[in-house]
């Protein structure tokens, strides 16, 4: 079902549209309609969905100035069908299936953003291909062996190895998500230094990170500014994870990297 909104004088139309990915999965996701040629595909991060606000934010500041925008469901996550993912493997290969469907359209997709795990799926999708000049990262992952242990308890690998998965539960005993030793063994083995060597010279790259981030430590933001080479980087002091309070920050640090690199398109 359709909506219609007007931001700024402008119509916006918000469309469901589903996606089959390359292992017969729907994609599900919605596309905020300005007219625009030009599309920017925004990407969730882990244990999160499209409809997480920050993606919807995102979303509305590009409804502004009049660009369309396509935020999605990895697959195994919101309406998308699957298995939810550890690893990157796979949504990669979804951010491809997506990235395709609109330039089948006849759509420029002129920028991906993504946020903590997406913000991390958006850098290895550009070290693989070299079909978006824009690429932006808000508080990606650069280290993969950091705060393991937080997340799946001591002894995780041995765990892995011996049942094959390890099921992370909330404090109240609640299953949240399975993570198998295969896709932790792709996690742990995904080499970012490597990855971002391979970024193409002309993709323009920005990293945003907070500086008080108590999820993904700022430093791996640093990291990623020594290795990429057409790079900038913003840290928002004060920002968390979330951006709590930041998002119109976040947006004003976004927004006018797009708006140029559409220009030049």
């Amino acid at each position: 079902m359709d909506s219609t909104t007007t931001s700024a004088n402008l119509e916006i139309k918000q469309q469901k549209i589903v996606i089959e990915n390359n292992y017969g999965e729907k994609l599900v996701g919605l596309l905020h309609e300005t007219g625009s040629k030009e599309i920017v595909i925004v990407c969730h991060g882990f244990h999160f969905t499209k409809e997480y606000s920050m993606m919807v934010d995102f979303c509305s500041a590009l409804e502004k100035h009049g660009i369309s925008s396509f935020r999605f469901d990895f697959s195994g996550n919101g309406e998308s069908e699957g298995l939810p993912q550890r690893a990157f493997r796979k949504e990669i290969d979804d951010l491809k299936a997506v990235i395709q469907h609109f330039t089948q359209a006849n759509r420029v997709v002129s920028a991906i953003i993504g946020h903590s795990k997406g913000g991390t799926v958006v850098v290895l999708y550009a070290s693989l291909y070299q079909d978006i000049r824009t690429v932006i990262s808000v508080s990606g992952r650069y280290n993969m062996h950091s705060g393991l242990e937080d997340r799946l308890g001591k002894n995780y690998m041995e765990r892995a190895k011996k049942e094959g998965f390890i099921d992370i539960k909330s404090k109240k005993g609640q299953a949240l998500y399975r993570v198998t030793e295969e896709s932790l063994m792709e996690w742990m083995n995904t080499n970012m230094h490597e990855a971002c060597l391979k970024v193409d010279q002309d993709c323009r790259v920005l990293t945003v990170h907070g500086s008080v981030d108590e999820v993904i430590p700022v430093e791996d933001a640093s990291e990623f500014a020594k290795i990429v080479p057409n790079h900038e980087l913003r840290i928002l002091e004060g920002a968390n994870h979330d951006y709590t309070n930041k998002r119109d920050k976040l947006a004003s640090v976004i927004l006018p990297l797009i708006v140029a690199n559409m220009h030049r398109l």
